[in-house]
């Protein structure tokens, strides 16, 4: 739902919506989500991402595993300062866990549901980046979807930083029997599916048609930064207001026209035009309801800027 602060026009000879973008335009300010193929680390995926567009930079969003397949969210130059709201995005994973000694179905299903369903504790692996501290994770949903023998096929849908090779060795621990997994795929993280994810070949192909001519297979792989961002709540700010954005200037509450409802103080928003553009990301200073009612003040301290310079002209 939106607020509605005023109905403003937009100038048609400055900006440019994202779907009007050339692909010269698009490649540095998109998000490709690359089907990870196993083997390669992540970093090396995205370099060799990087290294098919010609990109200056890029990074991803959700580290795989080496041996993990699947949903790998890789951003191309500027649309890489959209990382800090791409890092924390829910997962799912389908896998198959063996188990060390074949355990009656009932039982597997109501430890699961009684342990591993909802908030847990969960110590990172001795091979991790980060400390290996207890801290609570959530695990949304643990399907059963196949048991052969010793062996299960499982879907997981669980909280950004859920280590679900531990998951299974702490169910095996729990079920008293042991387990380890054999394979895992990531098939979803945030909104992004496994239906949008290409592999690294089918993006390379891409290119290289482009290169000779022909641009669908790229445009269906290219994700405008701004359709990558869906999750972050939003607000647009009027033509006469962009130009001091890009400066690095805060966002006045007289600037805005249009403000998604429940945003809260201190949380990230995403700046848009009336072109639908991203010009910025910020954290609100006011509420969604305090930008509404107010008559002045900042409503956001703009954070990363997207837009270049002069994009807008500046209106005194």
């Amino acid at each position: 739902m939106w607020l509605i602060k005023s109905e403003e026009e937009t100038n048609p000879n400055y900006g440019k919506h994202p779907k009007e973008r050339s692909i010269e335009e698009q490649i540095p300010n998109s998000v490709v989500i690359v089907d990870k193929h196993s083997g390669p680390t992540s970093h090396q995926i995205t370099e060799w991402t990087r290294q098919i567009f010609q990109a200056k930079k890029a990074g991803h969003a959700g580290t795989l595993d080496p041996k993990v397949t699947g949903v790998l969210p890789i951003a191309l130059e500027n649309a890489t300062k959209a990382m800090p709201v791409l890092m924390g995005l829910d997962k799912e994973y389908v896998g198959v866990m063996h188990l060390h000694k074949e355990i009656d179905e009932e039982i597997l299903r109501k430890v699961i549901a009684e342990k591993f369903v909802g908030k847990i504790i969960q110590v990172p692996p001795v091979k991790s980046a980060v400390a290996r501290k207890p801290r609570e994770r959530e695990i949304y949903y643990f399907d059963i979807l196949e048991i052969e023998g010793k062996d299960v096929l499982f879907k997981v849908g669980c909280e950004a930083g859920t280590y679900v090779r531990k998951l299974i060795h702490d169910l095996g621990l729990a079920l008293k029997v042991g387990a380890h997994m054999t394979e895992l795929r990531r098939t979803k993280a945030g909104n992004f599916s496994e239906e949008q994810a290409w592999p690294l070949v089918k993006i390379k192909d891409a290119y290289e048609f482009w290169k000779e001519g022909d641009e669908t297979l790229l445009r269906k792989i290219l994700i405008p930064v701004e359709y990558a961002i869906e999750h972050v709540k939003k607000v647009f700010v009027k033509d006469s207001a962009i130009y001091n954005i890009t400066c690095g200037a805060p966002v006045y509450v007289k600037g805005i026209t249009r403000i998604q409802e429940g945003i809260r103080r201190g949380e990230t928003v995403a700046i848009f035009s009336l072109k639908e553009e991203l010009v910025a990301l910020g954290i609100a200073k006011l509420t969604s309801e305090e930008m509404f009612e107010r008559k002045r003040g900042i409503a956001i301290r703009t954070d990363r800027v997207f837009m270049p310079k002069g994009t807008y002209p500046k209106i005194v």
